[in-house]
């Protein structure tokens, strides 16, 4: 079984949000296929990675009884989605019998002031880890190269996938190889760490008109659309008796589950619409399943008229 079907397979059935945002987070594919810089799994060595169904197993067991994940999470509540992100990653590593967890968020310092933090440093059967992790939700250009890095923007347009592949090959990648960490990395018994980084996330193509994707980008990544407030209208007006509404920015990871009770009327939605501000809003369209449950088929960015201006 591939990762993306087991992931399927557990979407359709676990049903504690941290738990699928776990689930997504350990199988969801990255976002380019091909880099320059080593991308590698977190999880490349573990039996995890290379024997589904235990993995399959432990999740399950989880959902079951989540209350360690919830402990886990709540002991550094992260207002941030990368951190949230984060966190699932080490509590499943943590979990993980055949991973050592040496340090996470490790600072770096040079005469008082911090240089930057190592995500990850870990030992498995492959060896010695730094390993930096991202989650990044990216929009596509209405005009121009899809194939450019640089034209792809984060919905607040202060994000660009360019500048965070910059950033990750002049500055984290190396920073483990710096003088400045050898101290920290020699009390910790590292001695031969290779850097590596891990990028998940969606891409969100704008409609009607599509753009290509970026250059390297794998392709079955995770993706959506995006479009401006004032084309609303029209691209709703395609699917007259859908179910809209917005995801609060933590459970942006995995496809949304939800029941009766949460699901908002069209009236509700219609309501929301009147009074919306500029900011950039993750809405996800959801379909009723057999057992009576609301589960996310599409999502979107809806942004301002301007953006990203």
């Amino acid at each position: 079984m591939t990762a993306h079907d087991l992931l399927h397979a557990l979407l359709q059935r676990l049903r504690t949000p941290a738990v699928r945002d776990l689930a997504w987070t350990l199988l969801s594919p990255p976002l380019l296929g091909q880099t320059t810089k080593p991308q590698r799994h977190p999880l490349q060595a573990s039996a995890w990675r290379h024997t589904p169904e235990l993995l399959e197993n432990w999740l399950s067991g989880l959902d079951s009884a989540p209350d360690a994940l919830h402990a886990w999470l709540l002991a550094k509540p992260a207002r941030r989605l990368g951190l949230y992100y984060e966190r699932l990653w080490q509590f499943a590593l943590h979990a993980a019998d055949d991973v050592e967890v040496v340090a996470a968020n490790l600072p770096i310092r040079q005469n008082g002031q911090t240089l930057g933090e190592l995500d990850l440093l870990l030992r498995d059967a492959e060896g010695e880890h730094h390993l930096e992790l991202a989650v990044k939700f990216y929009l596509g250009p209405l005009s121009g190269d899809g194939n450019d890095a640089g034209l792809w923007l984060g919905p607040g347009s202060h994000d660009r996938l360019d500048l965070k592949l910059n950033h990750l090959a002049q500055h984290q990648l190396p920073l483990s190889s710096r003088r400045e960490a050898r101290g920290d990395l020699n009390e910790l018994r590292l001695s031969d760490t290779r850097s590596s980084f891990w990028l998940a996330g969606y891409l969100f193509y704008p409609w009607p008109t599509g753009c290509d994707s970026p250059r390297g980008a794998l392709p079955a990544h995770w993706r959506g659309h995006w479009l401006r407030q004032r084309d609303w209208a029209a691209f709703s007006d395609r699917q007259a008796q859908a179910h809209w509404q917005p995801l609060p920015r933590l459970s942006w990871l995995a496809p949304a589950l939800i029941d009766g009770e949460e699901r908002w009327s069209r009236e509700t939605f219609a309501h929301w619409l009147e009074g919306l501000s500029s900011r950039s809003q993750l809405l996800v369209r959801l379909e009723e399943d057999q057992a009576g449950d609301w589960r996310e088929v599409e999502r979107l960015f809806l942004v301002s008229d301007q953006w990203p201006s």
